[in-house]
C-alpha cells in the first residue's frame, strides 16, 4: 500500500487483522500529514507501504536505501510513537527497502533527463521497478585518456596520486572521507578524477558518479523547475562514490551549496566515499559557507604544487614517446624552461609540434618549435635579468650560483661563467661594466675577452653552440 496517492482511497495488504491495520495506518497518516504539512509529507512520506506484521513488529516498506535511511532518522521514532499510541499491539516499527516482486511494496516513481515520473493511481496495478544503476556515463562522461597510467608522478603530485590509488581500490575503507584534492590550474586534478572513476567503473563493483560542480548546479536547477528534485536526490545520494570538479564554482551560489551540504552529509553518514576537487584548500575557499568548509576539511586534504623541471621533463617525454615522432631531448629541455605554470598547457605545445610535423614531414628541431609555437612563447615572454641568466647557466652547468661571481678559475667554473657574460651582452641592455660589476666587479675587459671567447667556441664546436643558443631561446625575450 502507498500512502498518500490519494487521501480517501487506500489499498491494503490482505490479513486477518487487515481491517485494523488499515484503520491504524489512515490515522496515522492524517497525524503525520498535520504535523509535518502538506508539501514534506508529499516530498518523504508518500512512498511508504504496509509491510508484513510480525508479532508486534510492523514493516514499512519504502523503494530505496537513501529515503530509507531519511525517514528512519526524521520520522522513525515518531512512526513508533504514532503506531502504539493508534494500536497498542505495535510495538515497534521496521523500516526497510522493498525488493522488486514483493507484492506489498510500493511502485518506484523513477525520473528521466526530462521530466519526472509521476506516481501511478492506486487504481491501476503496475509491475514495481527496480532503481536505476547509477553510473558514471549517466552523469558525465568519463575521458578515457586519463587513467592512472597516464599520469605521470613527480615529488609535486605524488602524494595527491597516493591518495587517489587509495581510493580506487578500496573506496568507502580507505580511512579518510572526503579526499580533496587542489591545486593551480592544469596541474592534474581532473586526470586524477577520471582516474579514480575509470578505475571504480571497471572493477563494475561499485557505482559511481562524476560532474563538474558547474553540471551539478545546472541539474540542481533543472529538477526544481522540472518538480523532480526528489529523483535528483535519490539518484546522487544511492551512489557509492560521488566525485564533484572545480568545487570553488558553487562560491556564491547559497541554494546550491545547501543542497551540496546536504548531499554530502547524506553520502558521508551512509558511509560512502566523496571526492572533491578546487582550486585553493577548504579553509581558503571564501565565500562557502562555513559548515561546508568544515566539512570538507575535516577528511585527507592533497596539494597538487607546482611542476618541477624535472616532472615536465618526464611528462614530455611520456607524451612524446606515446606519439611515435622523434623529439629532440635540447626540444623538451626548451619547452619545460618557457612554459612552467601550465601542464595541460605544456602538453598542448607539443601536440602541435607533434601535428606540425606529421603534416609537413618535417623533423622536430628548435628552430621550428620557435617558428609553430611562437604565439605560446611570446606569452611566457618576459624581461630578462643577469641574475636569472646566472641563474640559469649555473643550473645547466651544475655548479653553485656563487660561483659566478667567485674568484675560481677552474674551466668548469670558468666556461659557464662566460656563457653567462655572453647572453647578458646578447639578451640585456645593461653595458659591459655593468655586466662586470654583476659578475664579481670584474673589469669591462674581461667581459669583452669572455664575449669573443664563447663566440670562438660556439664556431668550433656544434654541440657547444647547441647548449648556448638553447640557453638564449630559453631566455630570450
Amino acid at each position: 500500500m502507498t500512502i498518500g496517492v490519494d487521501d480517501d482511497e487506500r489499498a491494503f495488504p490482505q490479513a486477518e487483522d487487515g481491517k485494523a491495520l488499515e484503520e491504524s495506518w489512515l490515522q496515522i497518516c492524517s497525524r503525520l500529514k498535520g504535523e509535518v504539512g502538506e508539501v514534506e509529507y508529499r516530498t518523504w512520506l508518500t512512498k511508504i507501504a504496509l509491510g508484513p506484521v510480525d508479532g508486534d513488529e510492523i514493516t514499512l516498506l519504502l523503494p530505496t536505501r537513501f529515503l530509507r535511511d531519511w525517514v528512519r532518522s526524521q520520522y522513525g521514532d515518531r512512526l513508533s510513537e504514532l503506531w502504539n499510541q493508534v494500536l497498542p499491539a505495535i510495538r515497534r516499527v521496521e523500516l526497510q527497502v522493498a525488493r522488486p516482486g514483493d507484492p506489498a511494496a510500493p511502485p518506484l516513481a523513477l525520473a528521466t533527463e526530462d521530466a519526472p515520473v509521476a506516481a501511478p493511481s492506486i487504481e491501476v496495478e503496475e509491475a514495481p521497478r527496480s532503481a536505476p544503476e547509477v553510473r558514471s556515463d549517466l552523469v558525465t562522461t568519463l575521458d578515457t585518456r586519463f587513467t592512472f597510467d597516464t599520469f605521470v608522478v613527480g615529488k609535486p603530485n605524488e602524494f595527491a596520486y597516493a591518495c587517489a590509488r587509495r581510493v580506487a581500490e578500496k573506496p568507502s575503507s580507505v580511512g579518510f572521507n572526503p579526499l580533496f584534492l587542489y591545486g593551480g590550474v592544469g596541474l592534474g586534478k581532473t586526470h586524477l578524477m577520471h582516474a579514480i572513476g575509470a578505475e571504480l567503473v571497471q572493477s563494475g563493483n561499485v557505482s559511481v558518479a562524476y560532474m563538474s560542480a558547474e553540471k551539478f548546479m545546472y541539474r540542481f536547477i533543472a529538477a526544481i523547475r522540472s518538480q523532480s528534485t526528489m529523483e535528483f536526490k535519490e539518484q546522487l545520494r544511492s551512489v557509492d562514490v560521488l566525485m564533484i570538479d572545480d568545487l570553488q564554482f558553487l562560491i556564491g551560489k547559497d541554494n546550491t551549496q545547501e543542497e551540496f551540504f546536504h548531499t554530502f552529509n547524506a553520502l558521508v553518514d551512509a558511509g560512502r566515499q566523496i571526492v572533491v576537487s578546487a582550486d585553493k584548500s577548504p579553509s581558503d575557499l571564501s565565500g562557502l559557507e562555513d559548515r561546508l568548509r568544515t566539512r570538507l576539511g575535516c577528511g585527507m586534504v592533497a596539494d597538487i604544487h607546482a611542476t618541477t623541471f624535472e616532472l615536465r621533463i618526464s611528462i614530455l617525454e611520456s607524451k612524446a614517446a606515446a606519439s611515435g615522432v622523434v623529439v629532440p631531448g635540447k626540444v623538451l629541455e626548451f619547452l619545460a624552461h618557457k612554459i612552467t605554470s601550465n601542464v595541460r598547457e605544456l602538453e598542448g605545445a607539443l601536440n602541435r609540434l607533434i601535428a606540425h610535423a606529421n603534416l609537413f614531414g618535417r623533423p622536430v628541431t628548435l628552430e621550428a618549435t620557435q617558428d609553430v609555437l611562437h604565439d605560446i612563447l611570446k606569452a611566457h615572454d618576459r624581461r630578462v635579468t643577469i641574475e636569472e641568466i646566472q641563474k640559469r647557466v649555473a643550473e645547466h652547468w651544475n655548479i653553485r650560483l656563487t660561483d659566478m661571481s667567485s674568484a675560481r678559475r677552474a674551466r668548469a667554473v670558468a666556461r659557464p661563467r662566460q656563457v653567462a657574460m655572453y647572453l647578458a651582452k646578447q639578451l640585456t641592455s645593461r653595458s659591459l661594466p655593468e655586466i662586470g660589476r654583476k659578475f664579481g666587479n670584474r673589469d669591462h675587459t674581461t667581459v669583452m675577452h669572455a664575449v669573443s671567447r664563447v663566440a670562438e667556441l660556439m664556431e668550433r664546436d656544434p654541440a657547444f653552440a647547441e647548449d648556448v643558443e638553447l640557453m638564449r631561446r630559453m631566455l630570450e625575450s
